[in-house]
């Protein structure tokens, strides 16, 4: 069982709270005059999605949820569920889309994903921090316009919508960071 302190919070971090499994969305260290810190939190129920705020004490013990992490090949998506397979065992799962979150918008076919299960469920899935996606919407890129640093919305073929300069055109695959949904550089361009 791995214990932590309110001090190592970063976003994304994993914690358990009455049992259940929580993710830290935002945090903020608070120093209060003589007395000690606090740190106060918004964590997600990584089973219910529902977000609550808790106040923790700066030197508190916080116990992470054990999670089994299996290596699994996305597969594709419909209206409700994410399909994977496993990659020892080959067999396939199914995650509802909702529990995919933002991860669905950046995974392309066959991309290696981590999918954490909690309790024989799945309950979260951990993406590469760089994938690579050709750009299937966006405005007519400008020829010679790459210093401006101005920006324009594209659409990707998973259906994530990242900033993108304006000399990107549908076609071109780019280097989208999935940690903050933002675009890194172009990889290739349209033919």
């Amino acid at each position: 069982m791995a214990v932590i302190t309110p001090n190592q919070f970063k976003k994304g971090i994993k914690i358990e709270i009455d049992g259940e499994p929580y993710s830290v969305v935002e945090y903020l260290h608070i120093k209060v005059g003589r007395g000690g810190a606090n740190v106060r939190t918004k964590v997600k129920n990584l089973i219910s999605g529902r977000v609550i705020e808790r106040t923790y004490i700066s030197d508190e013990k916080i116990k992470q949820p054990d999670f089994e992490q299996k290596q699994m090949q996305y597969l594709y998506r419909d209206a409700d569920n994410c399909y994977f397979m496993d990659s020892v065992s080959f067999e396939q799962f199914d995650i509802p889309v909702d529990v995919a979150g933002d991860a669905k918008d950046f995974m392309a076919e066959n991309t290696i994903v981590t999918v954490q299960i909690f309790n024989k469920a799945p309950i979260g899935i951990t993406l590469p921090n760089f994938v690579e996606l050709p750009v299937v919407e966006t405005d007519p890129g400008l020829k010679g316009d790459t210093v401006t640093g101005a920006t324009k919305p594209a659409k990707l073929s998973a259906g994530g919508i990242v900033s993108v300069p304006l000399f990107i055109n549908i076609g071109d695959i780019i280097k989208v960071d999935t940690r903050e949904g933002v675009y890194i550089e172009r990889i290739k361009r349209a033919d």
